[in-house]
C-alpha cells in the first residue's frame, strides 16, 4: 500500500505521535486487514480509497507509529475524512476496537499537525460556538432576521455562497428555523411524576437541541413524567462534549465533562436520560474521556453507568401509559438509526419496540440502514462533498420505503436528512420517536 504524500514535502522533516495516549499497538495488531470493513464504511463507499477506509487507516497509524510514514497532510486527510460512524467496529469478525483508535489518533492531530489558517478558523467558529448554548442564544436574533428576509432561499437557490465557501455554504443548508421559544429555556429544574413516582431522573438539555428542537425535550419530560418519572434538570449543565470529543479536542471536551458531572452531583437521580444519539455515546464514554483525572476519574465512572437513551430507558422500565393511535388510520413510519445509537451504543430493537407499541403503526424498514447519513457531529460542515453523497443515498433509500413519516433520534440526522429532503422537493415529516410517544400518550392526531 503507498502512502499519499502532498508533493515537496519531505517525511524525514515531519513528526509523528506524541507519547500521550498514541493508538495503542496491540489494538491496531488485532487488525487483520480483512476487508469486512469495507463495505460498511460510508467513507470507502464514497470515496473509493484504500486509505479512506478503517482498515487502511489502522495501516496508517501503524506506520507512523513505527516513524515509518509521517503525521502530514497526506496522512492526516484520511483520518479526516472518517465520519466516527463506527460501522466498522460492528461489522468486524476480529473484534478490532476502532472506536479506541481513531478516538486516540484524533487528539494527536490537534497536538502535533499544523492545519492550514482557513481550516483553523472554521474549526474554531465550530467548537467556541456549538458547544456552548449560552453563545449560540447571541445569535439566533439576527438568524431570525436573516431567516425572516428570506435570505436562506436566495443562497441556497443561487448557490452563491457555497461558491464563497464550500463549508460556509454547508452550515447555513443546514440551520434549522428559529423560533421564540429557542431563545429561553422553559422546563423548570424539577418536574413531578404523574401518579405513583417510580424513578427520580435527570434530564440533559443538550445545546442544538436545546436551542433548535427544545419540543422534542418538551416531549421527552411528558413522557417521562406519564410513566412514573420525577425530572430533575440541573440549570447549571452545559454541553455534553461530544462535538470536541469526536474531533479531538480533548482538554475542551475533558472541561465540558467535568461541568456536566458537576451539574448532577448531589441530585440524587438514578437515571441521567438523554434523547441525542451523539450525545449519549459520549456522555457512556466519560470514565475513557477523565481517566487521567484522579480527581474526576471515580465520578465519571458512577456518571456515565446511569446514562440511558431515552428509547433505551423506556423499553427497559416499561410504559405504564395507555397509547392512542396517531391517526384514524394506519400509520407508516421508517425509523432512521443514528450511527452512535446503533453502532455506538448498539441500541436498535428497542426504539422499534416502542414505536410498535402505538396503535395503528405499521414500520417499514429501508435499505442500508446502517449505513451513515453524513451528518456525523460537525462532519457534513467539514467534509461537505463526502456528507451530500451520503446524504442522497440515505434520503433516497427512506423515501423508497414508502413511508408516510420518518422517525429520527438525533438532531443532526434530522438537519441532515431535512436538507436533502428538500433538495429533493420531497415533504416528509421527520419527528423524533419520543415527540410520537407524547403524541400517543396525550391522544394528539398527527394531522388534525
Amino acid at each position: 500500500m503507498q502512502i499519499s504524500e502532498k508533493p515537496g514535502i519531505n517525511s524525514d522533516n515531519l513528526g509523528g505521535f506524541d507519547a500521550n495516549h498514541p493508538p495503542d499497538p496491540k489494538l491496531i495488531d488485532t487488525c487483520v486487514h480483512c476487508g469486512f470493513c469495507l463495505s460498511t464504511c460510508p467513507s470507502y463507499r464514497v470515496i473509493g480509497k484504500e486509505m479512506d477506509s478503517p482498515r487502511g487507516r489502522i495501516y496508517l497509524m501503524d506506520a507512523i507509529n513505527e516513524g515509518e510514514a509521517p503525521l502530514g497532510e497526506g496522512t492526516v486527510q484520511h483520518f479526516d475524512s472518517c465520519l466516527g460512524c463506527l460501522a466498522c467496529v460492528t461489522t468486524c469478525p476480529s473484534g478490532v476496537q476502532y472506536d479506541k483508535l481513531i478516538a486516540a489518533t484524533r487528539p494527536q492531530i490537534e497536538r502535533n499537525y499544523s492545519r492550514s489558517l482557513p481550516d483553523k478558523l472554521v474549526r474554531q467558529l465550530i467548537f467556541n460556538l456549538f458547544p456552548y448554548p449560552n453563545r449560540l442564544r447571541v445569535l439566533l436574533a439576527p438568524l431570525l432576521i436573516y431567516q425572516k428576509l428570506g435570505f436562506p432561499k436566495f443562497f441556497r437557490a443561487t448557490g452563491l455562497l457555497k461558491q464563497i465557501s464550500p463549508r460556509l455554504g454547508a452550515m447555513e443548508s443546514i440551520l434549522p428555523n428559529v423560533t421564540l421559544k429557542a431563545f429561553r429555556d422553559t422546563l423548570p429544574e424539577v418536574i413531578p411524576a404523574e401518579g405513583k413516582k417510580r424513578y427520580r431522573v435527570g434530564v440533559i438539555l443538550g445545546c442544538v437541541q436545546r436551542l433548535f428542537f427544545s419540543k422534542v425535550n418538551d416531549a421527552t419530560v411528558r413522557v417521562l413524567t406519564a410513566n412514573g418519572c420525577e425530572v430533575v434538570i440541573p440549570k447549571s449543565q452545559g454541553c455534553c462534549a461530544a462535538l470536541p470529543e469526536h474531533q479531538g479536542q480533548k482538554e475542551q471536551a475533558q472541561a465540558l465533562a467535568r461541568q456536566m458531572i458537576d451539574s448532577f452531583e448531589g441530585t440524587g437521580v438514578d437515571f441521567v436520560i438523554i434523547n441525542a444519539a451523539g450525545c449519549g455515546h459520549t456522555l457512556k464514554e466519560y470514565a475513557h474521556i477523565l481517566e487521567d483525572d484522579p480527581n474526576y476519574r471515580e465520578k465519571a465512572k458512577e456518571f456515565a453507568g446511569k446514562v440511558k437513551d431515552a428509547q433505551e430507558f423506556l423499553a427497559l422500565v416499561g410504559l405504564t401509559t395507555k397509547l392512542s393511535p396517531l391517526t384514524d388510520g394506519e400509520l407508516t413510519l421508517v425509523y432512521q438509526d443514528a450511527c452512535h445509537l446503533l453502532h455506538g451504543q448498539k441500541i436498535s430493537v428497542q426504539p422499534r419496540q416502542l414505536l410498535r407499541q402505538i396503535p395503528g403503526v405499521k414500520l417499514r424498514e429501508p435499505i442500508d440502514a446502517a449505513l451513515c447519513c453524513g451528518s456525523a457531529g460537525v462532519y457534513n460542515m467539514l467534509q461537505p462533498e463526502v456528507a451530500d453523497e451520503l446524504g442522497q443515498q440515505k434520503v433516497d433509500n427512506l423515501l423508497n420505503t414508502g413511508a408516510e413519516l420518518i422517525a429520527s433520534a438525533n438532531p443532526g440526522c434530522t438537519l441532515q436528512i431535512s436538507k436533502h429532503l428538500q433538495l429533493q422537493g420531497k415533504e416528509v415529516p421527520i419527528m423524533h420517536p419520543m415527540e410520537l410517544l407524547d403524541y400517543s400518550i396525550r391522544g394528539v392526531k398527527l394531522y388534525e
